[in-house]
């Protein structure tokens, strides 16, 4: 080697292979030398490096961030947006029928009944009537339309803003945009029981934004604190051991450091340095038995009724981004017997919304924090038919229209927002892209769509690509 030659740069795998204990010896010595352990949640300590939290671009109306993800396609005619004209032309054909992704039939009336709610009068679905509760603080955004009629392309359309490139989540891009209230928790955290199909992180993902930002999967099903976040603790080693372990080779990592320099290695960093942080305090934010008897019964029973809770307990304790999945192993995709479907898919989710909202009132959290609720898509108001040409009491894929609602900080209570036309088939008035409803979430929580931008490969990047417009009829 001659004198003023650098040791050549090892590649990432080498780096892995030769430092997996250095890696997470630099994430103790930060949390050692920050005093980083896990405090109560008043006294969280502040996020540092590429999560510290950022100025938004104006003031916020809201801090943080409630999303129910409804997998699969709830259906819009049967839940948020009323169609009398279905029951009025019940067994009749539409002219519609020739544009759905399956062949369906006539006209399909919902088989669930709707009432007037609050002081608005918006109309609600009975198997949302715990929901329907809080009409008066809710918008419904009845003029949704999507790309295609295909699950994955309009999950990641609507988590990550488009429908065939591999985009940073909604979540990751709220990280990058204001960064993290805590470094004890994750900043953006996925809830999905069971997981199955979208348990590779798709719709969670960083993408090209650095890897701090990405979401952490939790597969809530589970109770025990090992199952519900994976290795999360040491099967062999104690806390004190791992400590002792760290601080021996803690010279040869800064020493590794120096000399060779890498943009990711922070982002493996971080992961060490929350995993580590999140041993303790974890044990806390996860345990819903601390919460009183009258709360747990508020919410119910149910994986469900525990995420919820869990999701009010993530973001008392800074968490900026919380995702609720429902329908991950039994979907809203209803194609067939969507009455005794939707109806048992609705009772699992409607009192802990209900009991959320409640909840977050009584403490003071809910003028803070954006709640949203939708799936990927909406069903269509004729009924589809099976391959022998018979109707099988279900309802196709439908992106031409459907329903989100928004409620919280920065929200328009009461507030119904565009229409479908007279069955519930297209988007007419108002018509909101995904995009625009990006546009939105970002712009109540202090961010400029347009300004929020990465630079990637010669070109800035934002959550709305070139699109979006603010729904500024559901904004306080």
């Amino acid at each position: 080697m001659f004198p003023n030659e650098l040791p050549s740069p090892l590649t990432r795998r080498e780096l892995l292979s030769r430092s997996a204990l250095g890696l997470g010896s630099l994430a103790f010595m930060g949390w050692a030398q920050n005093g980083l352990q896990a405090q109560p949640k008043e006294g969280q300590p502040r996020a540092k490096g590429s999560i510290a939290i950022k100025e938004p671009h104006f003031k916020p109306r809201a801090k943080r961030v409630i999303q129910f993800f409804l997998n699969g396609g709830p259906s819009h005619v049967d839940t948020f947006d009323y169609k009398p004209s279905l029951a009025k032309y019940a067994g009749k054909p539409l002219s519609v029928t020739q544009l759905t992704e399956r062949k369906t039939g006539a006209a399909f009336p919902s088989p669930f009944k709707f009432k007037p709610y609050g002081e608005s009068g918006i109309p609600v679905s009975e198997i949302f009537q715990k929901t329907a509760a809080h009409i008066d603080d809710m918008a419904i955004v009845r003029s949704m339309y999507a790309d295609v009629p295909n699950h994955e392309p309009s999950l990641m359309l609507m988590n990550c803003g488009d429908s065939l490139q591999t985009r940073p989540s909604m979540g990751s891009w709220l990280l990058y945009g204001l960064g993290a209230e805590t470094q004890n928790l994750p900043g953006f955290v996925a809830m999905c029981p069971r997981g199955l199909p979208i348990k590779d992180t798709s719709n969670w993902q960083a993408g090209f934004l650095p890897g701090a930002f990405q979401g952490t999967y939790i597969d809530s099903q589970h109770t025990q604190l090992s199952k519900l976040i994976e290795n999360i603790e040491h099967p062999h080693v104690s806390r004190q051991v791992q400590q002792n372990q760290l601080s021996l080779i803690e010279r040869w990592n800064r020493r590794h450091q120096e000399k060779r320099l890498d943009d990711r290695l922070e982002s493996r960093i971080r992961s060490f340095e929350l995993a580590f942080r999140m041993q303790q305090e974890a044990q806390d934010a996860f345990n819903i038995d601390s919460e009183p008897q009258y709360i747990r019964e508020l919410y119910g029973n149910g994986v469900h009724a525990r995420q919820t809770l869990i999701a009010r307990r993530l973001i008392e304790r800074g968490v900026r981004y919380v995702q609720l999945w429902h329908g991950a192993g039994q979907p809203w995709d209803n194609h067939s017997n969507i009455e005794a479907e939707h109806r048992k898919l609705a009772a699992q989710i409607d009192q802990p919304i209900a009991a959320l909202m409640t909840d977050l009132k009584q403490r003071g959290l809910f003028e803070d924090t954006l709640l949203i609720w939708g799936g990927e898509f909406g069903r269509t108001p004729t009924v589809e038919l099976s391959g022998d040409g018979k109707p099988i009491s279900g309802r196709d894929h439908n992106h031409y229209g459907f329903s989100v609602w928004l409620a919280g900080g920065g929200i328009k209570g009461g507030t119904v927002y565009g229409a479908t036309d007279e069955f519930g088939f297209a988007a007419v008035e108002n018509r909101t892209s995904v995009h625009d409803l990006h546009a939105t979430i970002l712009h109540v929580l202090g961010l400029d769509h347009e300004r929020l931008t990465y630079r990637y490969q010669g070109r800035d990047f934002r959550l709305t690509d070139v699109h979006g417009k603010i729904l500024r009829g559901i904004l306080a």
